[in-house]
C-alpha cells in the first residue's frame, strides 16, 4: 500500500483519466476498477473519492447523471467538456513530473 498523501496528491488525475478511458462510470465502479488496474495495490475509498468526484464536479471538469438501476438510483460520472480537454493535460501533467521525481531519485547519495 502506497502512503495516503501520495494517493491524493494524484486522485483527480486518476479519475479524470479513467472517465477518458472507460467513459461513464459510478462510484463504485470507480473504485472496482482501480483496484483491478493496480492489483489491489491501491485501494480506493469512498472518503477519499466522493469529495474528489464533487470538487471535480464543482470545477466543471465532470458531469453526474442519475438514473434508475434496480430499483436503486445510481450517480453516473463522466467528462464535461472542459474535463474532456483537460484530461491529457492532468496526465501529461502528472507524467512529467514522475519523470522529474525520476531524475532527482537516481542521483547517488554519498
Amino acid at each position: 500500500m502506497y502512503s495516503t498523501e501520495l494517493f491524493k496528491g494524484t486522485l483527480k488525475t486518476l479519475i479524470l483519466h479513467l472517465l477518458q478511458a472507460e467513459g461513464r462510470m459510478y462510484g463504485y465502479q470507480i473504485t472496482q476498477r482501480v483496484r483491478a488496474l493496480t492489483e489491489g495495490e491501491l485501494e480506493l475509498t469512498e472518503g477519499a473519492l466522493y469529495p474528489t468526484l464533487h470538487k471535480l464536479e464543482k470545477a466543471g471538469l465532470i458531469i453526474s447523471e442519475k438514473e434508475k438501476v434496480g430499483g436503486r438510483v445510481r450517480k453516473y460520472y463522466l467528462l464535461s467538456d472542459l474535463g474532456t480537454a483537460s484530461a491529457t493535460d492532468y496526465v501529461d501533467e502528472f507524467r512529467e513530473f514522475v519523470l522529474t521525481m525520476n531524475r532527482i531519485f537516481k542521483l547517488k547519495l554519498d
